[in-house]
């Protein structure tokens, strides 16, 4: 039996109505399970994205990678100087253009990704688990009519690369 709330008090019961009070608690709950899932690997949700999308974009440059996700400069050099700390990714200097730094994984940073990925998928399975299959459908739908309808009113849209839009071989973007 699903565990119950207690009730709120009547002033507080607008508020926790709100959509987004329940999607930042979501996003809470989110974050709490993929920690679980992931805390030998030391992976926060934001790394495990990172890492995942160097994976499927080598030789991203931290702009693309940004936009790719949705964050702001600040944020993805932060998470790019510590996940380099951490010899889980690198950063070399474009052929092309040498103020463009180019981002891969490490063979470090290919096997933590490997090991995370049974625990995000747990994590998906355990916060969807409330959940008829139906209604999982049904919800994940009405979370990507969400975020892209409303993606350009984002302080950080996201912006994703399009499927021909690969490195060349000196990982720069073929033109």
């Amino acid at each position: 039996m699903p565990a119950r709330r207690p009730a709120p008090a009547p002033e507080l019961q607008a508020l926790y109505e709100r959509p987004g009070f329940q999607l930042r608690r979501a996003h809470q709950i989110a974050v709490g399970l993929f920690v679980q899932e992931c805390a030998a690997l030391g992976l926060n949700p934001p790394q495990h994205s990172v890492l995942q999308a160097i994976a499927c974009r080598p030789a991203i440059d931290q702009t693309g990678l940004a936009r790719a996700l949705g964050f702001d400069r600040a944020t993805i050099g932060i998470l790019i100087r510590g996940l380099e700390a951490r010899g889980l990714l690198e950063r070399r200097a474009s052929d092309a253009d040498r103020r463009r730094n180019l981002l891969r994984l490490t063979p470090q940073g290919r096997q933590v990704l490997r090991r995370a990925a049974p625990g995000a998928r747990r994590m998906s399975e355990r916060l969807l688990a409330p959940l008829t299959a139906a209604e999982r459908a049904q919800f994940m739908d009405l979370l990507s009519r969400i975020t892209t309808q409303l993606n350009p009113q984002s302080r950080t849209p996201l912006e994703p690369p399009a499927p021909d839009d690969r490195p060349d071989g000196d990982g720069d973007r073929a033109r």
